[in-house]
């Protein structure tokens, strides 16, 4: 009897030790920490923030946190300030840049949308929407993520970004929260003023939380300013609506002296599409990250078969 009880604690041992034990759970990254992470065989690295109770056991929920046109994710992680939001929420966020470089800093390849230095991305430029779909798919094989829980936001050009892959790969996020950069998809080439519906297709409803200020000059929630922006926040958040089939809406409601917002409800999918405008906001970081963390959090997407 001794000797089955060796035996059995010295094969419970063996797993512990083995490779294949290691790889049930996350071997990247160290609770409290931001680090920089080269993701696979893609070629690219990027900060990743670890929260403060994270466990290599057990996968977190994973928000991409995607940087304004000339910025970078170091930036981005810095002003946004999200990295003190997961920390009690226990969720990881992701800062990359952008593949095409700008002003200093990096653009994001849009499809048809020139970035900030008027030019097109072509087939040459990076693809940003492989690498961010091949990283999920990387940290979740890490054992680090839950691929029931992946969000996406950031700001101004970021922004665009995180809603394109809502376009895009609906199929992969849960939702949404742009930044002083909610699209709907691209400007309509007979009538900018309108999205273009053939430029997003989502395979599923998208809930959608976005910010912004009534004074932002560079982004108006009116509408203008660029060849990428032209239609309204509202424009883009009614199509979202439409997109979801929201049969309620838009319920406007002050949420303070400073805030108001804008709520599409009653959608397919319990997918709501929510903005929330700061008075006399810029173009700046406006989101309140709790609140954003609180929409988030309540979706989750079917796993991927």
């Amino acid at each position: 009897m001794r000797t089955g009880l060796s035996t059995l604690l010295a094969l419970a041992a063996a797993m512990l030790l083995s490779p294949a034990a290691f790889a049930a759970g996350c071997s990247i990254g160290s609770a409290g920490t931001t680090q920089r992470i080269m993701i696979g065989a893609t070629g690219r690295s990027m900060l990743m923030r670890f929260p403060t109770g994270f466990s290599h056991a057990r996968a977190a929920p994973l928000v991409w946190l995607f940087h304004g046109s000339t910025g970078s994710g170091e930036q981005v992680l810095k002003n946004a300030q999200l990295g003190d939001t997961a920390d009690p929420h226990g969720f990881i966020v992701a800062a990359p840049d952008g593949g095409i470089p700008a002003g200093g800093g990096f653009a994001w390849n849009i499809p048809g949308v020139p970035t900030v230095t008027g030019k097109i991305p072509g087939p040459g430029d990076p693809n940003d929407v492989a690498f961010v779909l091949a990283a999920t798919d990387w940290l979740a094989k890490q054992g680090c993520t839950d691929t029931t829980r992946v969000y996406a936001t950031g700001i101004s050009g970021g922004g665009r970004m995180a809603s394109w892959l809502a376009c895009v790969a609906a199929d992969r996020f849960a939702a949404i929260a742009p930044v002083v950069g909610l699209r709907a998809g691209n400007p309509l080439a007979s009538d900018p003023r309108n999205p273009d519906p053939a430029t997003c297709r989502p395979s599923r409803p998208m809930p959608v939380i976005a910010f912004a200020g009534d004074a932002d000059k560079t982004n108006p929630i009116e509408g203008g300013g660029a060849g990428y922006w032209q239609y309204t926040m509202h424009v883009a958040e009614r199509r979202w609506a439409d997109l979801n089939l929201c049969r309620s809406g838009p319920q406007p409601r002050d949420l303070g002296e400073t805030v108001y917002e804008e709520r599409y409800s009653d959608c397919r999918g319990g997918a709501d599409v929510v903005g929330r405008i700061t008075r006399g906001g810029t173009h700046m970081w406006l989101a309140d990250n709790e609140a954003m963390w609180a929409f988030l959090s309540r979706y989750r997407r079917l796993p991927r078969r």
